[in-house]
């Protein structure tokens, strides 16, 4: 059984991570979706409500399109969840060139602690290159509109977050 791994912290979860995580789906036989929990980052959701948040979206994924997919939190090195969670590839979505740079130091040093687990980048769909959690959230604070960029139940999420003011 081909196990893929996609990380991240979901904070929140996008269309962008949805839009890799289809794709993804064509690349393994089961994908586990790794819900950092990345203290350091100072996430605005729990790791409670990110979960519930990314297994309600694949929920809707695996039902709409198949495929297996497990949710799993860690806060352990990448390398160690793969090999916890019996990945043999790490799967890592790519917007821009920024990205990249990143990314492949991360690879070098995944690679010299377990050189038996390999990592594939998916470039984000066109339509969805510019969309970062981060930004989703400033805008949301802000009192814009996110809808283009996140589904329903987070758009939702989001505005009970960040109540818009009254005009």
């Amino acid at each position: 059984m081909r196990i893929g791994l996609y990380p991240g912290t979901f904070d929140p979860i996008t269309l962008g991570h949805i839009d890799i995580i289809q794709r993804a789906l064509l690349l393994v036989d089961r994908l586990v979706i790794g819900v950092a929990i990345n203290r350091d980052k100072g996430p605005m959701f729990t790791l409670e409500e990110r979960v519930a948040m990314v297994e309600a979206e694949c929920a809707s994924i695996t039902a709409r399109i198949g495929g297996q997919i497990v949710v799993h939190p860690f806060e352990n090195l990448l390398i160690a969840c793969a090999r916890d969670v019996g990945a043999s590839v790490i799967i890592r979505g790519l917007r821009a060139v920024a990205d990249f740079e990143y990314e492949f130091q991360m690879v070098g040093m995944n690679r010299s602690m377990d050189s038996s687990v390999e990592t594939v980048f998916l470039m984000a769909d066109a339509r969805r290159q510019a969309i970062a959690s981060k930004l989703v959230k400033e805008i949301a604070r802000l009192g814009g509109d996110v809808s283009s960029f996140v589904p329903p139940a987070i758009d939702a999420a989001l505005s009970a977050r960040f109540p818009k003011p009254a005009k």
